[in-house]
């Protein structure tokens, strides 16, 4: 029984150690290409989706482009300023010339009133990414029903 419980062990543990020696060749490569700057413009960095009604999912995908002479790579997943919000990375570096996008999806259940999201994107870009702004005007389910 000791013997069996100690291959299922060591077998795991074989599993699990590739799979680490793949990520850390992932995250190797990334520092390889973010320790090489380049330039982004952004095409959208505001995004004002007007009135919703509470419930709604608002998705929008934020352009930019990379001006510089390098790959842009986008080193972690972009963090939004709540949890309503969630923000999707480009998973291969955007080469120079091309555009590349921000998805983010925003679900307005539960968050009546004004909104004002903020997205924080990080790259290999210099100057940095500048803020992405998700905002508008999420109505209450009850006040839809009156109009």
């Amino acid at each position: 029984m000791i013997k069996a419980f100690f291959l299922l062990s060591t077998i795991g543990l074989l599993f699990t150690g590739c799979d680490v020696r793949k990520k850390d060749k992932q995250a190797e490569k990334i520092k390889m290409e973010v320790k090489d700057p380049t330039t982004v413009q952004m095409i959208d960095s505001v995004y004002d989706f007007g009135k919703v009604t509470e419930g709604e999912n608002v998705e929008f995908s934020y352009r930019f482009k990379n001006t510089g002479d390098k790959p842009l790579v986008i080193t972690e997943k972009p963090h939004a300023s709540c949890g309503c919000t969630i923000a999707e990375r480009p998973e291969e570096p955007i080469m120079p010339g091309n555009i590349g996008f921000i998805k983010v999806k925003f679900n307005s259940e539960n968050r009546p009133g004004e909104a004002h999201k903020t997205i924080t994107v990080s790259s290999n870009a210099n100057p940095p990414f500048p803020e992405l702004v998700l905002k508008g005007e999420v109505m209450g389910k009850e006040n839809k029903e009156k109009e």
